[in-house]
C-alpha cells in the first residue's frame, strides 16, 4: 500500500500485439524479491518442534511481542476505548460495509450490494481464460483424472483447456471426449514448469490441476505464486465408521480397493462393535480379488459412534464412509472430510469414477480447510465498486483510518473527491 512519492514515472507504450510485453515490463519495474525459502523453513521447523519457547525466542529476535502471548480482554477493551472518535467511527463503517459485501459473497451469481453511504459493490464471477489438467503416468493410465479436471473446467467456463499426460490411447481418448484445445505429451515436474512459465511450444496457463507423484505436487506448490493450483495431493486415505448392521465384507472391500492406490495409502475402519471389527479383520486377511495386501489397514475400537466421529474429525480424511444406522446418523455433523459417503451402497470406488462427485480431493488432513476440485478452482470473484455520490461519506470514514496507518496520501486521495 506504500507509495514512492515524487518518483519519475516510467513511460511505456503498447499495441494489441505487444500488450503482453508491456505487462511484463510493468512487472519488471519491481525486481523479484530475494528468496527467503531457507530462512522461512528454519523458522517454521523451529516453532513446530520447539513450541512456545521457540516462538518467544523468535519474537525476541525479530522484535515482536512478549509473554504472555495471548492479549487479555481488558487490553482489548482499553484499546477500543482509547481510539480517537473519528478513527473508531471509520472502522465501524468499514466493518459494516465489509460484512455486507462478504455475506453477499455467500450467494450464487453476481450479487450487487447497495451500501448505506449510497455506493454499490457488485461481485462479478469470472472464469480463468486458460487452464491445464495434469494426468499422471506411472503404473497405469488415468482417464478418470482427465475427466475430473477437464469436465469441471469446461463447466466453469474456461475458454482454453489443455491436458498434460502420457500419450496412452485411453488418455488421449478422454482428452478428445472433453474437447481439450491442446494435449501435450509431457509429465513430471518439468511439465508443471512448462505450464506455469511457458516455453516455445507450450503457452502458460492460469490454473493447473490434477494429481501426480511427489515431484509433481512439489512443483505445483512451488509455482503456486505464478498460477493457481487445486492443492497438494498426497497419498490417498479412507476412513470407514462402521456400526451395527454394516456388512464386514463390503467394508473390507472398500478398504482394500483404496489400498490399490499404493503402499502409502492409509485405510482404517472405526467401530464401537468389537465383533464387527473382528469380522472386518477376517475379510481383510482373505483379501480382495487382486490379492491386495491389508498391511496398510488399521482397525480402531472406540466406545461410541461419537468417539468414532471425533477420531475422524481429527484425522480429516480424504474419504469418509458412514455405514450402519448409528454411523449414518452422524452425517450432518461431519465437517472435515474431502468426500462423505453415506450408506452401505456408497462405496468410495463409485465416487472415484462415476458418482459425479470429484475424486481430486484434499489429502494429508487438508480436508480441515480445503475442498475437492470444483468449478471454484477455475473461477474467481472480482469486486466492481461504483462510489459516485457516496464519496463524501466514505471519505469521512476512510481518511481517519488512513492517517492512523500513516498513509497520508490515501487520505488526501479520498478527500479530493469530496464535493
Amino acid at each position: 500500500m506504500g507509495c514512492r512519492s515524487r518518483a519519475v514515472p516510467e513511460r511505456l507504450s503498447a499495441t494489441a500485439s505487444t500488450a503482453g510485453a508491456a505487462a511484463a515490463a510493468l512487472r519488471a519495474l519491481v525486481p523479484a524479491p530475494a528468496s527467503v525459502s531457507d530462512a522461512v523453513a528454519e523458522i517454521l521447523a523451529a516453532v513446530r518442534d520447539g513450541g512456545d519457547a521457540a516462538l518467544l525466542a523468535l519474537e525476541a529476535r525479530f522484535g515482536g511481542g512478549d509473554a504472555p502471548l495471548r492479549v487479555t480482554l481488558a487490553e482489548l477493551e482499553a484499546a477500543l476505548a482509547g481510539l480517537p472518535a473519528d478513527v473508531r467511527a471509520g472502522l465501524e463503517t468499514a466493518r459494516a460495509n465489509i460484512d455486507a459485501v462478504a455475506r453477499a459473497g455467500l450467494t450464487a451469481g453476481e450479487p450487487e450490494v447497495e451500501l448505506p453511504q449510497g455506493h454499490r459493490v457488485r461481485l462479478r464471477e469470472i472464469a480463468v481464460r486458460r487452464a491445464a489438467v495434469y494426468a499422471p503416468g506411472g503404473r497405469a493410465p488415468y482417464p478418470s483424472s482427465v475427466l475430473m479436471g477437464a469436465v469441471t473446467a469446461r463447466a466453469a467456463g474456461v475458454e482454453q483447456l489443455v491436458v498434460a499426460a502420457p500419450p496412452h490411447p485411453v488418455i488421449l481418448a478422454a482428452a478428445a471426449l472433453c474437447g481439450a484445445d491442446a494435449v501435450y505429451r509431457m509429465g513430471g515436474a518439468q511439465a508443471i514448469a512448462a505450464l506455469a512459465y511457458g516455453t516455445e511450444s507450450v503457452a502458460p496457463v492460469d490454473v493447473v490441476v490434477g494429481p501426480g507423484n511427489l515431484y509433481v505436487q512439489e512443483a505445483k506448490r512451488q509455482v503456486s505464486g505464478v498460477v493457481g493450483i487445486d492443492g497438494f495431493a498426497g497419498p490417498s486415505d479412507l476412513l470407514v465408521i462402521a456400526t451395527a448392521g454394516a456388512d464386514p465384507r463390503w467394508v473390507a472391500l472398500d478398504l482394500l480397493a483404496q489400498a490399490e492406490h499404493g503402499e502409502d495409502t492409509v485405510v482404517a475402519a472405526i467401530s464401537d462393535d468389537a465383533a464387527l471389527l473382528d469380522a472386518i479383520a477376517a475379510e481383510l486377511e482373505a483379501g480382495g480379488s487382486t490379492g491386495v495386501p491389508a498391511a496398510t489397514a488399521a482397525l480402531v475400537a472406540v466406545d461410541s459412534p461419537d468417539t468414532a466421529l471425533a477420531v475422524a474429525e481429527a484425522f480429516a480424511p480424504e474419504h469418509l464412509e458412514l455405514v450402519g444406522d448409528a454411523a449414518e446418523a452422524l452425517a450432518p455433523r461431519v465437517r472435515s472430510a474431502g468426500c462423505l459417503l453415506v450408506g452401505a451402497a456408497s462405496a468410495t470406488a463409485f465416487a472415484d469414477y462415476v458418482a459425479g462427485s470429484n475424486h481430486t480431493l484434499p489429502t494429508a488432513g487438508a480436508a480441515r480447510f480445503a475442498s475437492g476440485l470444483s468449478v471454484r478452482h477455475f473461477r474467481r470473484r472480482m469486486a466492481e465498486v461504483r462510489v459516485d455520490a457516496a464519496a463524501g461519506a466514505l471519505a469521512r470514514a476512510g481518511a481517519p483510518i488512513a492517517r492512523a496507518e500513516g498513509f497520508l496520501v490515501h487520505a488526501e486521495s479520498m478527500e479530493a473527491r469530496v464535493p
